[in-house]
């Protein structure tokens, strides 16, 4: 390389702020590192400061919402029997399975008669099952899954640090075995009692708008955000809209 050309390219690369020499090399990886280490940082922070307040806001929920629960809790028992809780394995975050509580909406041999009704599955998309008028659903199970209550019991999936009050909902591992890699984003995060769709028409929300609406969320998540969706998920609830 002749000179001429050697003071071009290093012109072009100062303009470029591109590193020239080793020391520029060095300096370069630092800021780097640097940048990178200030990033986990403050995700660090982001993800301990959600945590602290997902125990506080379970536990004042848990206290406010005790007598309550038991209502529902005997009302399970008194049209079906026991039990009142309704277990499920699902998958949460990196794709690890968990132990995920609801109160039990459906009659005990609903998960047998699934197969039966894969025909009727109104999910345009394939990958989740959802029915309207399911019949497995018993009388007081309409009531509790319209206002959400079934829910509820997930609020002991949050202390065990299984879920956080806002995030991906988690799905079922035969869903995720249907996943592509990008839909397979959803569980690079902690999953959630609520999300952005839930607050958007929840099952009415095709699965792909479902996803699309995670990813959202997943990149640009803060505490303001979580505060938000949870306030708008109260109105969501109430109203009805979406929850079969």
């Amino acid at each position: 390389m002749n000179e001429e050309i050697f003071r071009a390219r290093k012109a072009l690369f100062k303009e470029l702020q591109l590193p020239v020499s080793r020391a520029d090399m060095h300096l370069l990886k630092s800021r780097h590192r640097m940048k990178v280490l200030m990033w986990e940082l403050s995700l660090g922070g982001l993800f301990f400061v959600k945590r602290i307040m997902d125990v506080i806001g379970v536990l004042l929920g848990l206290i406010i919402l005790s007598p309550f629960l038991i209502i529902v809790a005997l009302a399970i028992v008194i049209e079906d029997g026991r039990p009142f809780l309704f277990s499920q394995k699902r998958v949460g975050l990196n794709g690890r399975i968990f132990s995920f509580y609801k109160f039990r909406s459906m009659y005990k041999d609903a998960e047998k008669r699934k197969q039966d009704l894969m025909d009727s599955n109104e999910s345009r998309d394939g990958v989740i099952f959802k029915v309207k008028h399911d019949p497995r659903v018993t009388k007081v199970g309409r009531i509790i899954r319209r206002l959400s209550i079934d829910e509820l019991p997930q609020l002991f999936n949050v202390l065990k640090g299984d879920l956080a009050l806002v995030g991906p909902r988690p799905p079922l591992p035969d869903e995720v075995a249907q996943y592509s890699l990008e839909e397979r984003k959803r569980l690079h995060v902690k999953p959630g009692l609520t999300c952005f769709w839930q607050i958007q028409g929840r099952s009415e929300i095709p699965f792909k708008d479902q996803v699309r609406l995670d990813l959202q969320y997943i990149h640009s998540q803060s505490i303001a955000m979580d505060l938000w969706i949870i306030i708008k998920t109260i109105p969501a609830v109430l109203s009805g809209k979406g929850a079969y």
